[in-house]
């Protein structure tokens, strides 16, 4: 009953995206304090879709390893649902958006960096937390895409 490296891995980025979420709600912008706060910026939201997809499936693994060598119908019932619940997420949510965010993002950046991070925010957001929000998906949704089905 080992853990298998991908569900370290998943775990793992689970944690770094609950880190950057807390890091960048911790962040004292003009920006949060209006009208829709941070649920404006879909970067936010891709983020938080993230962490939650990721927390799901670590939610599907601990659930694999803990119901291994049983024969109860039900708990491979619930399983079932819980990995059809992981795979409609990210076919629907998690990929979509996150391939969107980060294309645009940087399509954007390198066309006109004002018009989606303007300089003035580098003086609130470091440029990790940055890539940490942008890039850090498209590597994460890359990587994990083939381990998600095992």
């Amino acid at each position: 009953m080992a853990l298998v490296p991908c569900q370290v891995l998943r775990a793992a980025i689970l944690l770094s995206y609950c880190s950057i979420l807390c890091n960048y709600k911790a962040i004292d912008m003009p920006a949060h304090q209006t009208y829709g706060g941070s649920w404006k910026f879909l970067t936010f939201i891709d983020l938080v879709i993230q962490a939650v997809f990721f927390g799901i499936c670590v939610l599907t693994d601990l659930s694999s390893l803990l119901t291994r060598g049983n024969d109860s119908q039900e708990q491979e019932r619930q399983l079932k649902k819980l990995i059809s619940l992981r795979d409609w997420m990210m076919a629907v949510l998690a990929f979509p958006v996150g391939v969107f965010v980060v294309t645009m993002f940087w399509s954007i950046y390198i066309y006109d960096r004002e018009l989606v991070y303007p300089k003035l925010l580098d003086n609130f957001i470091p440029a990790w937390l940055n890539h940490g929000m942008v890039s850090k998906v498209m590597q994460t949704l890359l990587c994990i895409n083939k381990s998600v089905r095992h």
